[in-house]
């Protein structure tokens, strides 16, 4: 009997890309309204597949946030770093934004870079839409990974073990950008550190995910430091392995959707050795705080949850008075 997901839906087709995550969509048009059947079937597709990529959709903001809107609630562009003018709900993800102009000053491993988008929060967001926009002819491919395949991959024995943990999700400022930097500024202003389950479980398929996130947590709650590093370090390496994960070679137009409880994902790095442009666009969906196995909660150490790009902004309002 197959264990693999189903490909089969009714009005839509899809096309696996690995065994484990991520399928092309086709038959969709994003930039008009999808019926309720069509959004059921789609969600489920999503939920299976973990991240999902539609072909040459050519989105405005508009259609982009309009869409974002039928798969849920969404939120600011970037709880931290803002968003584009005009448009709340959306976010710019630039070549040359300033995190990442410390990538060649870091010591790489095989996990640097991946994360879970805004881990820090107490409820990270539960989606990430992104379109491309300018794209290079070649270089600038994303990576996901899907965290279900990763918590199978470990032992029983561990599995008990890891679902006892917590770990510390924090923004943290590059020690090349500390003292008065815009971006340090930036994350100081909206400082956010949380403590998530370090195993959990999705809210809709069930699913034990083992929830790591490289660039957002900074330890595991009462082991000791070196233990932490140690077992963090192994878990990383783990939850990274080619055979959970899924490359993407992005053309103008396209959008990705991912679950961002159950993956984590790596931005490239080569495009910052070229001159090409990329410019893409992200919208993320109100996520809840996490649950772990056992059922306790996420609980936020520093910082205020995420909220709907209208709640935040009627904050900013009053808060300005």
């Amino acid at each position: 009997m197959s264990t693999l997901p189903p490909t089969d839906y009714t009005h839509f087709t899809i096309q696996p890309l690995t065994l484990h995550i991520g399928a092309e969509v086709n038959g969709i048009d994003l930039s008009k309204p999808l019926h309720q059947d069509v959004l059921d079937e789609l969600c489920t597709a999503f939920v299976t597949w973990k991240v999902l990529f539609f072909r040459e959709q050519c989105l405005g903001h508009a259609e982009h946030v309009a869409f974002a809107k039928q798969m849920g609630t969404p939120t600011i562009g970037h709880a931290v770093f803002g968003h584009v003018e005009g448009f709340p709900e959306v976010y710019s993800i630039g070549k040359h934004r300033v995190a990442n102009s410390t990538r060649n000053q870091k010591v790489t491993r095989p996990w640097t870079g991946w994360h879970t988008d805004i881990t820090a929060a107490v409820n990270p967001p539960s989606a990430s839409i992104l379109r491309g926009v300018d794209i290079p002819p070649y270089g600038g491919d994303t990576y996901w990974t899907n965290l279900a395949m990763a918590y199978r991959g470990l032992s029983e024995p561990f599995h008990r073990f890891l679902e006892t943990l917590n770990g510390v999700h924090q923004f943290e400022v590059p020690q090349q950008l500390t003292g008065g930097t815009e971006y340090s500024k930036e994350i100081e202003d909206r400082y956010m550190e949380s403590v998530h389950p370090l195993i959990t479980v999705h809210p809709i398929t069930g699913e034990r995910l083992l929830f790591i996130s490289p660039d957002f947590i900074d330890r595991i709650e009462g082991l000791s430091s070196q233990e932490s590093e140690m077992m963090l370090e192994f878990l990383w390496e783990h939850a990274v392995k080619p055979e959970y994960t899924v490359r993407y070679k992005w053309q103008p137009g396209d959008v990705a959707m991912w679950d961002n409880r159950s993956t984590a994902h790596r931005a490239p790095s080569d495009i910052f050795q070229t001159d090409f442009d990329r410019q893409l666009y992200r919208v993320t969906l109100v996520g809840e705080p996490l649950i772990g196995v056992d059922g306790r909660k996420s609980q936020a150490i520093s910082g205020d949850p995420i909220l709907s790009a209208d709640e935040e902004l009627r904050l900013s309002t009053i808060q300005s008075r």
